[in-house]
């Protein structure tokens, strides 16, 4: 599975493009008062991604079981320091209501954290490269 995503941002203008593998579609994300930048912080987005990888392999891993799942809230939160510092402290409750008895449900919960693939992103800390840099002069 290939995954990208796309902003385009101008004055007033903030445009975002996701797609994964052929499956292209786009979110939309105020830009900033201001009129340049994204009123959602990177931070937030990336809190986000673990909050959705979540609920979405909730409903993956429930179905694996025969579970059948009527509800997920997921909260994520942790701490930025100074400019260019990694996040610390990342934590997430999850709450899951679902047609099954507590310990199967919990089982489902447990299971799920260990394979979501944005929290394993993260618990390992992949590589990430800046491959090109494109100045333009206006």
């Amino acid at each position: 599975m290939k995954i990208y995503a796309t902003v385009k941002n101008s004055y007033k203008k903030h445009d975002i493009f996701l797609q994964t593998d052929n499956y292209r579609h786009s979110i939309t994300i105020s830009p900033k008062s201001s009129g340049f930048g994204s009123s959602a912080n990177g931070g937030e987005l990336l809190f986000l991604a673990l909050a959705t990888c979540y609920c979405n392999d909730i409903y993956r891993e429930a179905a694996k079981k025969g579970i059948d799942v009527t509800g997920v809230e997921v909260s994520v939160k942790g701490s930025f320091g100074a400019e260019g510092e990694p996040a610390s402290d990342i934590n997430y409750n999850v709450k899951v209501s679902a047609k099954a008895d507590e310990n199967s449900i919990k089982e489902l919960m447990l299971q799920t954290d260990k394979l979501t693939e944005i929290q394993n992103t993260i618990r390992k800390a992949t590589h990430v490269k800046l491959i090109s840099a494109e100045a333009i002069m206006i």
